[in-house]
């Protein structure tokens, strides 16, 4: 297992960006972490999903991945852990099954929603009406990095418990891109 600060550090090296970058939330931030960098890496994408293995619940029967950029987190998680991985889309497909989550079923299963980086929440929110729509109850969300800007609130305020990898704080403190 990658130490919490190195996994940080590697991940800071590997991906983060300066400038002006419009978020999903619509906020604005001059901090960007381009996660497919990370996510496109075998030996880091296999140490975070190593060190998120740590966050499951032991009763978890499902993972589900939130497109995109939860699918190679959880695909790689699957792999490190041997639990079935599940694809939820932004929408249902609108021909052949016609679902929103693709893979192993969800129905009647322990399941935690997979994502790489939270800022509002708002694709786990998305994904959690949906769920709970077709009555599936997620355990919780498990994130690799959490921007802390409002995402665990959003999530806490419809009962769903958000837990990360890292945070945003983590990587701020983690060594300079240069060392």
């Amino acid at each position: 297992m990658t130490n919490q600060i190195q996994l940080a550090t590697e991940i800071k090296r590997t991906s983060q960006l300066s400038g002006t970058f419009t978020l999903r939330s619509g906020a604005t931030s001059d901090t960007y972490f381009d996660k497919y960098q990370f996510e496109s890496s075998p030996v880091l994408l296999k140490q975070i999903a190593e060190a998120m293995e740590e966050l499951l619940p032991e009763n978890t029967d499902v993972l589900a991945g939130l497109e995109m950029g939860g699918i190679p987190v959880v695909t790689v998680l699957s792999q490190v852990t041997g639990l079935p991985a599940a694809f939820i889309r932004k929408a249902a497909k609108t021909y052949g099954t016609c679902r929103y989550a693709e893979g192993t079923s969800l129905s009647g299963k322990n399941v935690v929603l997979i994502e790489d980086v939270v800022s509002s929440g708002g694709a786990i929110l998305d994904a959690l009406q949906k769920l709970r729509d077709s009555e599936i109850e997620p355990l919780c969300a498990i994130c690799v990095i959490d921007r802390q800007t409002g995402g665990a609130e959003a999530l806490q305020a419809v009962d769903l418990e958000l837990k990360s990898v890292l945070t945003m704080q983590d990587i701020l403190n983690a060594g300079s891109i240069g060392e």
